[in-house]
């Protein structure tokens, strides 16, 4: 039985629980569908416009409820193999950002939920290189996703274009191997909550609107719904350990957090290393800044 068809019990364990996340959506999609067509008839009846923009409203909806059940059946299949691995690795869970950059045609794809000074608060990436983009971004206060959630709508940028924009997250970006970016908000109703950055994508999905069905999906199905998990099954990071870190430095130095939380970043920076590393190393007292 398909993701689209229906769910298993969900008392089987992570995979059955995705496999029945899956199922509803996809038992949504089908409601909003017959929805669409109700009103499809209606309009043939009576020629009303009425019925012709609910009936888009509900495809548009369902393609959405679609798009979430493929994305947790990839997740159920990425669970169930992690399941029967026997090897090293085995214990580590999949993450679900890995199905949403390969929905996306991409290796690299990251989600940051932003607070309402466009602040990361949290982190979920599906590689090394998007998740040190972010960190790029989040160290720079300035980039693509910003750019993205200030303006309420999608930035695209690549090559020379990125230096351009954005002096310095270019070039860092270069040095992480990507080298295009697509960014789009995620819109729940009047506010964004976040930000999807692809990495090096596909300039034929972007121009499909594929990019924007997968971002409604994360806001309206995975971050806020029925069954909504903000922390992506365990694949997001909270910021907490750089704040952490800010508060010790603020009161070791005397100076405000903010002050404090610019100075790790800068260190991270010039280090090229991750901010929880040097937010750690602030915390235990192995690293000094003044």
């Amino acid at each position: 039985m398909s993701a689209m068809e229906g769910g298993s019990p969900e008392a089987g364990g992570p995979a059955d629980t995705a496999r029945a996340r899956a199922g509803r959506a996809g038992r949504r999609a089908a409601q909003e569908v017959a929805n669409a067509e109700r009103h499809e008839r209606r309009f043939a009846e009576t020629g009303r416009e009425f019925h012709s923009t609910m009936a888009a409203r509900h495809r548009a909806v369902a393609e959405r409820h679609l798009t979430t059940a493929r994305l947790q059946h990839a997740y159920a299949l990425r669970l169930a193999e992690a399941a029967s691995d026997d090897s090293e690795d085995s214990g580590v869970p999949p993450l679900f950002m890995a199905g949403v950059a390969e929905a996306c045609g991409t290796r690299s794809a990251a989600l940051t939920l932003l607070g309402a000074d466009l602040s990361q608060l949290a982190v979920a990436a599906s590689d090394q290189p998007s998740r040190g983009a972010q960190d790029l971004e989040y160290v720079l206060t300035a980039g693509p996703g910003r750019d993205a959630a200030r303006h309420r709508r999608a930035v695209y940028a690549s090559g020379a274009t990125l230096e351009r924009r954005w002096p310095g997250y270019g070039a860092g970006l270069a040095a992480l191997g990507l080298h295009a970016v697509a960014a789009l908000p995620l819109n729940a109703s009047s506010d964004c909550i976040g930000v999807l950055t692809i990495f090096d994508p596909a300039a034929a999905l972007a121009r499909s609107g594929r990019f924007r069905e997968v971002a409604a999906a994360l806001a309206d199905g995975v971050l806020i719904g029925p069954d909504a998990d903000p922390g992506l099954y365990g694949g997001t990071d909270l910021r907490a350990v750089v704040h952490q870190a800010s508060g010790v430095l603020s009161e070791q130095s005397g100076s405000s957090v903010d002050d404090a939380l610019a100075l790790i970043k800068a260190r991270s920076f010039a280090l090229g290393v991750p901010l929880e590393t040097v937010a750690r190393r602030v915390i235990s007292g192995d690293l000094k800044l003044r």
